[in-house]
């Protein structure tokens, strides 16, 4: 194995208060700590524990499209990583859950010879059970990206809960965007109104980020969302528009099965 390696851990969503003793000793060991947030706050707490973290936020930039912002994120850290230094990436929440970058820097890293680990992180997925109060074991609970969900043909159950990332840039399709608007999101309404009815409850949630702060737990009918304010960080949660439906096919076969 090569001497370089990388490290990529997750900071958690809310402030100093998710980030796990692996992950921390991975940024404190590090030769060079690579951070991708958009908090400032949570920027200068990470620089507390490295002399030498660099931001990746500077490789954003208005019009600019995401797919160059992540080639040049990985070849940031890459180019330490050839270098021979031990190289940590410290992500916002998960750095495995909706991050394009570290699994791709992980992946580029071991075709080349490199030492390459994720460490697992508290995710907006994870608060959002806790926040709202949602078991996923209890009914269901379907995870798609929006605009995923909006151009392709899936196939959902609206009997189980329906969440939706990344809802406030819906429909974007050229991968620049920060926000997209009503016409966007009436394309969506188009799919979802039929199964959930235009009255049905759903939630704007964001996680908190900063300990003072509260998530964000918007509760409004389905047809508010067309003018709803939600950000790239929002996600729509759709609770079940009814109960689940027995399926008596296979109860029958059960029950001839345990009366054998």
């Amino acid at each position: 194995m090569k001497s370089g390696s990388l490290a990529c851990v997750g900071l958690g969503m809310t402030l100093g208060a998710h980030l796990a003793p692996r992950s921390r000793n991975y940024i404190e060991e590090a030769d060079v700590v690579f951070l991708s947030v958009s908090d400032p706050v949570v920027e200068l707490w990470v620089q507390e524990m490295h002399p030498d973290v660099r931001s990746l936020q500077p490789f954003y930039a208005e019009g600019k499209a995401r797919t160059e912002t992540y080639r040049q994120m990985i070849d940031a850290m890459m180019a330490e990583v050839r270098a021979g230094r031990r190289v940590c990436g410290a992500f916002y929440g998960h750095p495995g859950v909706f991050a394009q970058v570290p699994h791709r820097a992980i992946a580029q890293a071991r075709a080349e010879g490199f030492d390459a680990v994720m460490e697992a992180a508290v995710s907006a997925e994870d608060c959002l059970y806790a926040d709202l109060g949602i078991d996923p074991g209890s009914v269901g609970c379907q995870h798609y990206e929006a605009s995923q969900f909006l151009l392709y043909q899936r196939v959902f159950d609206p009997t189980a809960y329906l969440v939706l990332w990344q809802i406030g840039v819906v429909g974007d399709r050229s991968v620049s965007r920060t926000s997209t608007g009503a016409p966007h999101r009436a394309l969506l309404l188009e799919l979802l109104t039929p199964p959930y009815g235009p009255s049905h409850e759903v939630i704007a949630y964001e996680a908190a980020t900063l300990p003072i702060s509260s998530p964000r737990a918007d509760r409004m009918a389905l047809e508010a969302l067309l003018f709803a304010d939600l950000t790239p960080a929002t996600t729509l949660v759709i609770p079940p528009s009814g109960p689940m439906r027995p399926n008596q096919a296979m109860l029958d076969r059960l029950k001839l099965l345990e009366a054998g």
